[in-house]
């Protein structure tokens, strides 16, 4: 009688023994004690790099199962759905965007809208940014195709798989030209060189089966009617004139889109303060990150750029690292022409000789109201604050305030900044004054938090590492309530508050999922058959 085989078994490799697919087999036969022609497939289902114990080695995954039970990348695949839209999506992220993708899918037409443009012109605006300092409000790093993701490192790392098929999100970026190796990969990026291109692949593949985009076409109100004691939303008003009208209004609008969240007040649409992150960014050598991380294996061939993530708690609050992005750059993520924050992105190859991460600080939306900053958009102002600061500390052109990490820790300004990765340049100061200008000691938790990082990671806090400011826009400091069940707002009927923006949400994978969630939602509710 043949040995009933494992669906998958875990091995370790050094980082000099063979990874081949020939390889492999021939190990995990020797695990299991059978011929190598035993057995039936080897497929790599998960890859990651363990560092720990100052050994460096791979650690993964292999699948044995029949080729025979494999299925299509990303099925079901989308219907057609030509004819007038049932539901209007505002936000073409990645949380509108795949609402889209699952309503095609379960055969519902919708119209996604977005303010911003598609990724070529985008780019264009992307470039004012970063070499004269122009600001457009509605396209750049945050507003367009895509969203905030489009042009970022692409991390599609999450938690949150209790919300949704995480896998299935994954086969639909491969299946538009994502590297299959997120599949496998425990951290999967794409990288913003061609996160581009597989946005716009999903869009026109939804175009071809009849979903309508329409991009520089900004959602200035909401079309209400009664309904019952209440209200409802019938559609949404552009600042062209024109009406929408739909049986559902999708608002996945991203963090950064404050001017909704106005909109969203004078709709009645109940709005609450919710916790968020704020700080800097600081950038490091990367070389200097490799050391640390991988200790002599350092310059090994086979380990990419490392990551990081820290953590420590000061005066009952977080500080950690945020959104880390190996061999990557800063960028001006600014969407207001008097405020300056900045963020990280990075290219597939992740070969900037650079490493920057978000070093934030939560802030509770009691520290804000203490300071003076109150209602449910007193997160919103606070952020405005200091990016009003940081701009007028940069002295203009989206320069960037920025001091080294050493004249930081024992609280000096710097009158010089190493070289850099963000390019509009860097203005070398005290970040501390821009971080503290609304009363709340986010310095003071910075500092203490950089001394216990250094213990941990030797050389985390040199000459050569600069704090930027700021990266303010960690994720919406606003939460549009909504029923658990329906996913429906309490306060307009017809009206689904979705991904980062509704405060559902914290990245790409995460964002997606939630649209999709949104998606079921309403498909059940106008009682369409959901594919399986």
């Amino acid at each position: 009688m043949r040995r009933a085989l494992p669906e998958e078994i875990e091995l370790d490799l050094g980082l000099d023994e063979p990874d081949d697919p020939m390889s492999l087999r021939a190990r995990a036969a020797r695990i299991l004690r059978v011929p190598p022609d035993a057995l039936p497939h080897v497929a790599l289902r998960k890859r990651s790099i363990d560092a720990r114990g100052g050994r460096v080695r791979f650690h993964v995954v292999l699948g044995l199962r029949e080729p025979s039970d494999t299925i299509a990348l990303a099925d079901p695949q989308p219907n057609d759905v030509r004819g007038e839209p049932r539901v209007v999506i505002v936000g073409d992220g990645p949380c509108g965007l795949f609402a889209a993708y699952q309503l095609a899918r379960d055969g519902i037409a919708c119209v996604v809208v977005d303010r911003g443009k598609t990724v070529q012109p985008r780019r264009h605006d992307l470039k004012g940014l970063q070499r004269r300092g122009v600001v457009d409000p509605d396209s750049n790093y945050c507003f367009g195709e895509g969203g905030a993701g489009t042009y970022s490192d692409g991390k599609l790392y999450t938690r949150s798989h209790k919300r949704g098929p995480v896998r299935d999100v994954m086969e639909i970026l491969a299946l538009h030209g994502a590297p299959e190796d997120i599949l496998v990969d425990a951290r999967p990026h794409i990288g913003s060189n061609k996160l581009p291109k597989v946005v716009s692949g999903i869009r026109e593949r939804l175009e071809q089966h009849g979903v309508r985009f329409e991009f520089g076409a900004k959602v200035v109100d909401l079309i209400t009617t009664p309904h019952g004691r209440h209200r409802r939303v019938t559609g949404v008003r552009l600042d062209d004139g024109r009406e929408l009208g739909a049986d559902a209004v999708v608002m996945a609008t991203g963090h950064s889109a404050r001017d909704v969240f106005e909109l969203l007040l004078r709709a009645g649409v109940t709005l609450e303060a919710k916790p968020f992150a704020l700080g800097v960014r600081i950038e490091h050598p990367q070389p200097l990150i490799d050391r640390i991380q991988y200790g002599r294996d350092f310059e090994h061939p086979k380990l990419p750029a490392a990551s990081y993530k820290i953590v420590q708690q000061v005066e009952e609050r977080g500080v950690f690292s945020f959104c880390m992005c190996p061999g990557g750059w800063i960028v001006p993520a600014s969407t207001e022409p008097d405020g300056l924050v900045v963020n990280g992105m990075s290219l597939s190859r992740r070969d900037s000789p650079y490493a920057n991460s978000g070093l934030v600080v939560s802030c509770e939306v009691e520290d804000w109201e203490r300071a003076g900053f109150r209602g449910p958009l007193g997160g919103v102002e606070l952020q405005r604050t200091i990016e009003r600061a940081a701009m007028q500390a940069g002295n203009g052109m989206l320069k960037a305030p920025a001091t080294r990490a050493t004249d930081f820790v024992r609280g000096h300004a710097s009158s010089s900044a190493p070289s850099s990765s963000y390019l509009p340049g860097l203005e070398p100061t005290n970040v501390a004054d821009v971080l503290d200008v609304a009363g709340i000691s986010f310095s003071k938790r910075l500092r203490e938090a950089l001394g216990a990082f250094d213990r941990r990671m030797r050389g985390y806090v040199g000459e050569d590492a600069v704090l930027v400011g700021v990266e303010s826009r960690t994720s919406a400091p606003v939460r549009v309530p909504r029923d658990p069940e329906t996913l429906l707002s309490p306060s307009l009927d017809g009206l689904y508050p979705a991904g980062e923006g509704a405060g559902y949400a914290g990245g790409i994978v995460s964002a997606a999922l939630d649209g999709m969630r949104v998606a079921h939602a309403i498909a059940e509710r106008l009682r369409i058959t959901i594919s399986a």
